[in-house]
C-alpha cells in the first residue's frame, strides 16, 4: 500500500461527520448557532489543544492580509481559530479525504466557509503553485512522513520568498523508542519520528533560519498528567477526541504521555523563515 494511503486509512473513520452532528445535537447544539469555541474538544487534535494553538500563534506574526496554508489540517481546528483570530484566509490540506469533508462541514456550520477552505492532497506533492503562502503552518504532521527532505522542501516551494512555517512537532527523544499505539500511527509502519537535530540540519540545507524554537516537552508531560486521571476515570463526554483516535485513545494518550515523560520524545514549538 502506498504510504499515504496507509496514513489516510488509519485516521478514516468513515462515519465521522455524522457522529460530530449526533453529538452535538445530543449536548443541545443548535447547528445554526454554533462557534468556533464550541467545536475546540473536537478539532484540536494536538497535545495541550487550543493552548498550544494560541501560543504558536503568538509567535507566527499572522496579519489579516496573511495567505496561510495548514499542512495537516485535520478537522480544520487550527484553520478556523487563525481565520477567526487574525482575519486571514487559511487553506488547509490533509491526506485524509474524510477529515477535509468534516473539515469544510464544521466550517460551513459556524459560517467560515468564506475564509477557510479544505482540500485533499499529499504533503509531499502539494496541490499549489509556488510562492503561494506566506506562512505554512503544521502541527504534529511529519511524524507520519518519512521523507522528511520533501516534506520541507514542498513547504519551501510553496512558501513566498521570506515566508514562514510555524510548526508544533514531536521529536524522538535520546531514552529509547516510543511504544505503541500513538494518537498518530497504531504501529511503527506509519510512524517517522526525526530528532531536533535532524530537522535544524534539513533547514539549514533547505536556506530556513530560525526565529523561534521553544521547547515545551515540560508542558507537554503536565498536560497529560492532569488530562489523563479525568479521562481514566469516567467515560468521554459525546464530542471528545474519542470520536477521532477510537476505542484504543486511552492507550495512545497514556504510550506518548510517558514517552514525553520519560525523555523519549520532545516537543516542540518554533517558526523558522524561508529566505527572501
Amino acid at each position: 500500500m502506498d504510504p499515504n494511503e496507509s496514513v489516510e486509512a488509519y485516521y478514516t473513520v468513515n462515519t465521522l461527520g455524522q457522529s460530530i452532528l449526533y453529538a452535538l445535537r445530543t449536548l443541545g447544539k443548535d447547528a445554526g448557532e454554533l462557534t468556533v469555541d464550541d467545536l475546540a474538544p473536537i478539532d484540536q487534535f494536538h497535545i495541550r489543544g487550543r493552548m498550544a494553538t494560541r501560543e504558536l500563534a503568538g509567535i507566527a506574526d499572522i496579519a489579516a492580509d496573511s495567505e496561510v496554508l495548514d499542512v495537516g489540517c485535520g478537522l480544520g481546528g487550527s484553520a478556523r481559530y487563525l481565520a477567526s483570530e487574525f482575519g486571514c484566509h487559511v487553506t488547509g490540506l490533509d491526506v485524509t479525504r474524510e477529515y477535509c469533508d468534516v473539515a469544510t462541514m464544521l466550517s460551513s456550520l459556524v459560517g467560515m466557509d468564506g475564509s477557510t477552505r479544505f482540500q485533499h492532497g499529499s504533503a509531499l506533492a502539494m496541490p499549489f503553485e509556488s510562492d503561494s503562502f506566506d506562512l505554512v503552518w503544521t502541527e504534529h504532521v511529519q511524524m507520519n512522513i518519512e521523507d522528511k527532505r520533501g516534506f520541507y522542501s514542498e513547504i519551501a516551494r510553496v512558501l513566498k520568498p521570506g515566508g514562514r512555517l510555524a510548526f508544533h512537532d514531536i521529536f524522538r527523544g535520546p531514552a529509547g523508542a516510543i511504544e505503541f499505539p500513538v494518537p498518530w500511527a497504531g504501529e511503527q509502519s506509519i510512524s517517522f519520528l526525526m530528532s531536533e537535530a535532524d530537522l535544524r540540519r534539513i533547514a539549514a540545507d533547505l536556506d530556513f533560519s530560525i526565529l523561534s524554537w521553544g521547547d515545551v516537552t515540560e508542558a507537554s508531560s503536565e498536560f497529560f498528567q492532569r488530562r489523563l486521571p479525568a479521562m481514566e476515570s469516567r467515560p468521554p463526554p459525546p464530542l471528545d477526541l474519542a470520536l477521532v483516535m477510537g476505542a484504543d485513545r486511552l492507550a495512545k494518550f497514556r504510550n506518548l504521555g510517558q514517552a514525553v515523560a520519560e525523555g523519549r520524545a520532545t516537543v516542540v514549538l518554533g517558526v523558522m523563515q524561508h529566505a527572501a
